[in-house]
């Protein structure tokens, strides 16, 4: 479409990670293995979960969305990267980019959320545990659950919203395997003023906001950990708490990085993509079932129960 002197984009283009032939057959194989394996586990992790009596706490609730969002996460990304190693055009239509930004976002906002729940609900566990039961008690963990639900949701659709008022007017090259924000936002011929406030502001309240909850949480533990006096009981609070800390510094570290970095198409910035956006979701059921013995154990229990024969 043209008006006067202006030409509006009417499909984008990802450069995706490599033009060499061979190379994208390897990286097709590599992620396929990857994805498959991400959704195996996840769902595994959520079956485990949802099925063993053993596992029906707080923390196990919230690990359970965790997992399903991991698995989520991962089917916004991966899919459309495989379709475009084995494609000569790496066409998106402006609508299925915008989708694929939103879902993204509402992904990110989510497990940012999920990842502060989790650790205060750690908190309650070791720092009131008389108080536990009746502080994480159903319809409150129901309850914030839905919350970062939300949050996620109307993030992803703000800031889409915003972004999707900009001129797009060329180059329509995408520097990324994936539609994201801050590569697109590069190729607005608009003033991104808005866009940019919205997602900063999104990064200081949602990012900012539950990182500190996260190191409140996570202090508190270790001091109240340090004051017990058994040996058993500390390193069981450790162990928990090691593998939450783990997949926050994972989460953080590279979305952090790739948000507040300025977009470049640089190599490091494609692998931190990759990283947070394929890696992350296979890493998480991997982190919390190899650290955590109650897991295992009702995997074990899982595996070893024998169907029952009907005639």
């Amino acid at each position: 479409m043209e008006v006067g002197n202006i030409t509006t984009v009417t499909a984008f283009v990802l450069l995706g990670l490599s033009n060499n032939p061979q190379i994208q057959g390897v990286l097709f194989v590599l992620f396929l293995v990857i994805y498959l394996l991400t959704l195996v586990g996840n769902l595994l992790v959520l079956l485990v979960i949802s099925t063993d009596s053993h596992l029906h706490t707080p923390m196990y609730f919230f690990l359970g969305h965790l997992s399903f969002l991991d698995a989520f996460y991962s089917s916004i990304i991966v899919p459309k990267l495989l379709e475009n190693l084995l494609s000569k055009w790496k066409i998106i239509p402006p609508l299925e980019c915008f989708t694929q930004i939103s879902l993204v976002i509402f992904a990110g906002g989510t497990e940012a959320c999920l990842l502060a729940v989790m650790a205060y609900d750690r908190y309650q566990a070791v720092c009131h545990p008389l108080l536990y039961v009746v502080a994480m008690n159903r319809k409150v963990c129901t309850g914030l659950v839905g919350a970062c639900w939300a949050i996620g949701m109307g993030t992803g659709l703000v800031n889409t919203i915003l972004l999707a008022q900009q001129h797009f007017c060329g180059p329509h090259l995408i520097h990324s395997f994936a539609c994201e924000l801050p590569p697109v936002l590069l190729l607005a011929c608009s003033d991104p003023y808005i866009s940019i406030a919205s997602i900063l502001t999104t990064m200081v309240v949602l990012g900012l906001g539950t990182l500190v909850l996260l190191l409140g949480s996570y202090t508190r533990i270790i001091m109240t950990a340090l004051e017990i006096n058994s040996a058993t009981s500390r390193s069981k609070i450790f162990s928990t708490c090691s593998s939450h800390i783990l997949v926050v510094i994972i989460f953080y570290g590279s979305g952090v990085f790739r948000y507040v970095t300025p977009a470049s198409g640089s190599a490091l910035e494609q692998v931190l993509s990759v990283q947070y956006s394929v890696v992350t979701p296979l890493l998480n059921p991997l982190i919390y079932s190899l650290k955590n013995q109650e897991v295992k154990a009702a995997l074990r229990r899982m595996l070893a129960r024998k169907p029952r024969l009907t005639i």
